[in-house]
């Protein structure tokens, strides 16, 4: 049996529309495209983007949700995980990756970038939080995508 390729998750606002969410979509796609598995909070914005684009490509989304059902699941979602701890479940979804992929951003991805430096995931910002050094900066989706896998060591 051939082991799943990466784990990328990717984080951003519920509420994306636009650029931020063409973008989110985009990565989605390619992460697909490079055999990669996007992790995503399950819901809209750039978490049903990234899903999407995941989805188009033939590739696989897990969605972790914060409610008890999946009643509010987006429905590009290959698989759900419905948790039931609300905002917590961030850290579900930044350390379920090896990498994370930040896609413009409130402070809802402010968390999920400071828990995945918390332990020690490396963060693409994509048009998210500037926090120096401390995250890779990219231009645009396909030097997101291409830093993630980078970081990754594939």
């Amino acid at each position: 049996m051939t082991p799943p390729g990466p784990y990328v998750s990717v984080v951003g606002p519920g509420t994306a529309t636009g650029e931020t969410y063409e973008r989110a979509r985009e990565v989605g796609r390619l992460v697909a495209g490079r055999g990669g598995i996007v992790v995503c909070g399950g819901l809209g914005g750039v978490m049903e983007a990234a899903a999407r684009g995941a989805s188009e490509a033939g590739g696989t989304a897990i969605g972790i949700l914060p409610d008890e059902d999946r009643v509010r699941a987006n429905g590009y979602l290959t698989f759900s995980v419905a948790t039931g701890t609300g905002q917590a479940r961030n850290l579900a979804v930044v350390c379920s990756g090896g990498v994370v992929v930040a896609v413009g951003g409130e402070y809802g991805t402010l968390s999920e970038v400071g828990l995945a430096l918390k332990i020690g995931r490396p963060v693409v910002s994509l048009g998210s939080w500037d926090l120096g050094e401390h995250v890779v900066a990219a231009a645009s989706p396909e030097e997101a995508v291409g830093a993630a896998f980078g970081l990754l060591g594939v």
